[in-house]
This record gives C-alpha cells, structure tokens and sequence, in this order.
C-alpha cells in the first residue's frame, strides 16, 4: 500500500491522479449534452416536479415518489436559480460522476499506486452504465459521488486505525460522523444505497479491523440507518410505484456475473497487496459484489432488481480495474521500463474506440424509451384552435407538463384535478363515463401516446373508454411517430 509516488522528482503528480479523472469525466459528460434537445420520461419526472413550489412537492410526496424527495427539492432549487433546462437538469449528475471519479482515483493511488488510481478513476467514466446515467437527470450519480466519498472517509480511517488513543484516538470522531452524514444522504437520495454498508462491513472483516473500528464504524451506521429509517417505512406505503418491475430471472444475472468475474480478476492481480490488510481488492469487490448481491436477494423478496439502484458499485468495479492496469505497469517496467508509462494511456486509448459505438448510442435520443420534448414539437405544429387533447395513459401527459406552451389552447377533457392539486405526477381524472360524455363533445382531437413498437394495450377502464370511442366516432386524419412517442389527430365523422 502506497500513498506516494516513489520518485521525489515527480510528487507534484500526486494531484494529477485525481485531477486527470475529473476533467476526463466532465468532457465524457458535456459531450453531448442536450442529446440532440431530448428529454425521457423519467427525466420528465424531475422536469415537471422541480417546476413546482415546495409547498406542491411537499404535498406530492406525501401521495407518491417520496424516495427522491431530496433530489426533487434539490433541483427545484436549481431550476429556481439557473431555469428550467437539459443543462440544468444533468449538469448536477455529471458533476457528482466527476466526484466519484476523483475518489476512485484516490482510492486507487493510495491502495495500489498512481498508476492503478489514474487507471481507475479514467475507467469509471467509459463503464456503459456509468455512460448512461452520467447524463441522466436522476439522482443515481449523486449517489455514486456519496458512495465514493464515504468509502474514502473510511479508507482514510483504517489507514490510521492504528496508534489512536486518547486525545489523537478522538480527533476520529468528525470523520466518523462526516461518514455518517454521506451515507444518510445517499439514503435520502435513494435508501438502496445502504446496501454500502454492508460492504464496507466485508472490508472491516477482510482487514481484520479492531474492536474500536468496528464500534465507531457500527455507531456511524446506526445513525445513518436511523436516519433513514423513517422515509424507509413511509416510501413502503408507496411500493406500488415499482410493481412494473419484473420479477426476477435468471439472464438477469449474467451482467452482475460478468462484472463479478471481471472484478473478482482484479483482485486476483492485487493478490501480491492484498493478504488479510487494506488494499484495492480489500476495498473494491466488497464495493462491487455485496450490493450487487445485496439487491439480488431483496428482489427475491420482492423484484427489485434494476442496475441503477446499485450503480455506485461501479466503483468497485473501476478501481479494481485501476489495479489491474496498475499491476500491468508493474510487469511491464521490469521488462521496458521506458514503456511502461504507456500502458495506461494505450489501453484508455483503445478502450475509447472500442467503446465508441455505445458512446455515441448514449448520447443519441434513441438510447431512452421515447422523447417527451419531441413529440411536444408535434402537438404544436398539428393542433388547431379549439382543439382537444387525450392521453393514454395518464402518465403521457408529462409532455404538457414539461412543454405547456405547446399545449396552450388545448383542452385536457379527460383531467379532473391537476397533478399539482392532486399531488400526483400525472393528475387524476374523471370516471369513464365523464371522459366518455367530454369525447362526444369534441369535433377534433389530439391523442398523444407512445409509439406503436413500445406501446401497450391500454390496462385502465378509462383509457379503454378513450380508445373505443374514437374508433366508433372519429376518423384519424393525421398520426405522427417521433422518438418514441406518438401524436394522432382524429376528427369527429358526421
């Protein structure tokens, strides 16, 4: 274990290990940011909720999506400061991405060598899912940045876990409690993150840890448990919001089983490190295997089982990626010293154009379900005055929430109470009937839904009821499919 560069020559390095990582993830993440001006629906979510005052977010969560209550606040407070935007809206995801760059690169440096932090830290940003999410308005890589900075407070920890008694043996405590804090963050962001507390159990039992370390590690995360508990039990009440996951099966284990072997490699590289102290391997599988593991046995339970909940034990997986490229250099500069600085910056390199199809496909619109921004475009340019608009289902109605100047002028016949009124995402509306009586009301109408390759049939009464009478008494004259989503104007037939 290391936590300098042997040559004194070259210490100033030390800041380009982590400082490296950070701007490499900023240009992965400002590489196409806006992509192409599209916006999916779960991005629409955040959108719509952030443009509400505190007063209807708090009423919302109260009924529904309490688990991102934080994020939402949050970027209600940017939206206030900066405006609503697709910059503003995944600025802050790149951003902690670059954190967690930064600290996988000093994880890496100071368990295994500058090369193998370089490495890693370089490695995070060009992981596909980490590819995905660095450019997604949700909260998962503020997650990551959490997971990063509090397995670095710890590692920091159990560097100097030794020798502390008394007054130095107190000086701890601020760290202690500052791990704390992050982890209760991160469960507040999205309380699956604890599940990091189980890993860095694994790394307190593979260090062999002292009683004093495991006491203070176990208070920390009591608190931070705590803490969280009770927006636990309250987003309990609300599971329904995640019933559309399946259950789980077994090809949905082989990308957890791949990433395990390629991790379970790297620690095997750092076996000549590792024994029974701290080292990248004590540190990085247990980041990466037990939450993955973690969250396979929840979904036994109940299916859960969705890579962005556990997205932060990519780092796990990057730093052990670090190491091995960190050995490599190793091997390499006992036979060409001279090269051996190559390594890294080669493999990025060609990791880079390997990867450049799904660097590309990321950054493309049609990386998501659909484009709620787009089909808006649609809505604007087909509707006429004193035309009606349908959606179907409910939740298509994020389009007019995240673009009303597009549906200025349209009357929403279907709607009974604003999402903001009722504190929902979509808003409630009236009984089949009711939508029945509005639709024969109407001589010309706009359905927007989704495209016809992702659609489904429609499972509620009401959009059942919607769908039959425009069939029996309307004649579609005009249907638009962009991105996704679909816009369908149908006229009254006499």
């Amino acid at each position: 274990m290391t936590s300098h560069i042997s040559d004194p020559r070259r210490r100033h390095l030390r800041h380009l290990v982590w400082l490296v990582p950070v701007l490499w993830t900023l240009a992965l993440g400002l590489w196409g940011l806006s992509r192409q001006d599209s916006v999916w629906r779960d991005e629409a979510a955040t959108w719509q909720v952030a443009g509400r005052s505190v007063a209807e977010i708090w009423h919302m969560l109260g009924q529904v999506d309490a688990v991102h209550g934080l994020y939402y606040l949050l970027m209600h407070g940017l939206f206030e400061l900066f405006g609503a935007g697709t910059a503003t809206l995944r600025l802050p995801s790149v951003l902690a991405m670059a954190v967690a760059a930064a600290c996988v690169a000093l994880l890496g440096q100071r368990l295994a060598g500058f090369w193998a932090g370089l490495g890693g830290g370089l490695a995070l940003g060009l992981l596909p899912a980490v590819q995905f999410y660095l450019q997604e308005g949700r909260p998962y890589a503020l997650v990551a940045a959490g997971a990063g900075v509090s397995t670095l407070v710890l590692v920091t920890l159990l560097e100097g876990r030794e020798g502390h008694e008394g007054r130095e043996g107190r000086r701890e405590w601020p760290r202690w409690t500052a791990y704390a804090l992050v982890v209760l963050v991160c469960a507040l962001l999205n309380w699956l993150s604890l599940l990091i507390l189980p890993a860095h159990a694994a790394t307190l039992l593979w260090v062999r840890a002292g009683r004093r370390v495991y006491g203070r590690w176990a208070l920390a995360a009591a608190g931070a448990g705590c803490g969280a508990l009770p927006l636990i039990l309250f987003s309990r009440g609300q599971s329904g919001q995640v019933s559309w996951i399946p259950p789980l099966t077994w090809h949905m284990l082989i990308g957890p089983a791949i990433l395990l072997a390629i991790g379970g490699l790297g620690a095997w590289l750092d076996r000549s490190r590792s024994g029974r102290g701290l080292s990248a391997a004590a540190v990085g599988l247990p980041l990466l295997a037990v939450p993955q593991l973690g969250l396979i046995g929840l979904s036994l339970v109940q299916p859960l089982f969705l890579d962005r909940y556990v997205l932060f034990s990519l780092l796990g997986l990057a730093l052990l990626i670090g190491t091995g490229l960190g050995a490599g250099v190793r091997v390499a500069a006992r036979r060409t010293p001279r090269a051996a600085g190559l390594l890294v910056p080669a493999v990025v390199g060609v990791a880079v154009v390997a990867l450049l199809p799904v660097e590309l496909g990321k950054r493309a619109p049609a990386s998501r379900v659909d484009d709620v921004l787009a089909v808006s475009a649609e809505v604007a340019r087909l509707k006429e005055s004193g035309d009606a608009v349908l959606f179907i289902p409910a939740a298509r109605r994020d389009t007019a929430l995240v673009s009303p100047d597009a549906f200025s002028g349209l009357s929403d016949i279907a709607l009974a109470e604003s999402p903001q009124a009722s504190g929902t995402l979509k808003g409630e509306e009236a009984d089949p009937a009711r939508i029945r009586a509005a639709v024969l009301g109407q001589r010309r109408i706009l359905l927007v839904t989704d495209a016809a390759r992702v659609a489904r049939p429609a499972s509620a009464e009401r959009d059942r009821v919607k769908l039959a009478v425009l069939r029996e008494r309307f004649t579609a004259v005009a249907d638009e499919q962009v991105r996704g989503r679909r816009v369908t104007v149908y006229e009254r037939r006499s």
